[in-house]
């Protein structure tokens, strides 16, 4: 019964903290010393139960005791390091689901993204244009980020206004493109604002393409093995 006991008031503390969690505060306490106190009454429940059955069934209480402080000890562990946590989740989920980008802070305080491949061998993400997501392929060997037209019609371009002026070569051969600039891109936390795009015709893409008009405003490019790693 004290177990249970104890798993409610830690369960109720955590709904409590989930709830507050934007107004950082809980019961007038910061958040911070509301969770340690969540933590300390399972201890202290089972502190005063043991002294109070200690007679009676010593070697049980301590038992009992030593549960909760390693429960206590891990969720200490678990706070303490919850942004190394959390940076190890979101790459062992990247390595599961090709394409997501993912950002982690190295050793010197820098930020990179970090995309790995995708089963075609290539490698694959979603940059925000917008308020419109676009898959892209990341692409080195493309001068600008080039356009599908289906995606352009997506983020709100009238057709009217492309001018498809510019030749350009593609997979399947010479292409028309029509020249425009992207207001502002986003691939995680890297922003670009005023980015040199083609739009090319309806059908001559399959997917749009990251190119270097993007790729070149960044400090570094480094593929290792399957990841290709972006910094800002």
């Amino acid at each position: 019964m004290r177990f249970v006991i104890g798993i409610a008031i830690l369960a109720i503390g955590l709904v409590i903290l989930v709830m507050n969690h934007d107004s950082g505060q809980s019961f007038g306490l910061d958040n911070e010393a509301f969770g340690r106190l969540v933590v300390a009454l399972p201890i202290l429940l089972m502190i005063s139960a043991g002294i109070l059955v200690g007679r009676r069934n010593l070697g049980q209480s301590l038992r009992q005791m030593a549960i909760w402080v390693l429960i206590a000890l891990v969720l200490v562990t678990g706070y303490l390091y919850r942004g190394d946590f959390r940076s190890v989740g979101e790459r062992v989920l990247a390595g599961l689901m090709p394409g997501r980008a993912v950002t982690v802070t190295t050793a010197d305080g820098g930020t990179e993204v970090i995309v790995h491949k995708a089963l075609g061998g290539h490698f694959e993400t979603t940059v925000d244009i917008g308020p419109v997501s676009v898959p892209v392929l990341i692409d080195t060997g493309a001068s600008s980020v080039a356009l599908r037209y289906e995606d352009a019609m997506r983020m709100g371009i009238d057709p009217g206004e492309l001018s498809f002026t510019r030749t350009v070569l593609t997979a399947n051969g010479r292409a028309s493109a029509a020249p425009l600039r992207i207001p502002e891109m986003r691939l995680g936390p890297i922003v670009r604002r005023g980015v040199d795009a083609v739009v090319l015709e309806e059908g001559l893409l399959d997917q749009s393409l990251l190119g270097m008009s993007f790729l070149s405003t960044l400090s570094s490019l480094q593929m290792q093995t399957d990841e290709l790693r972006l910094r800002d």
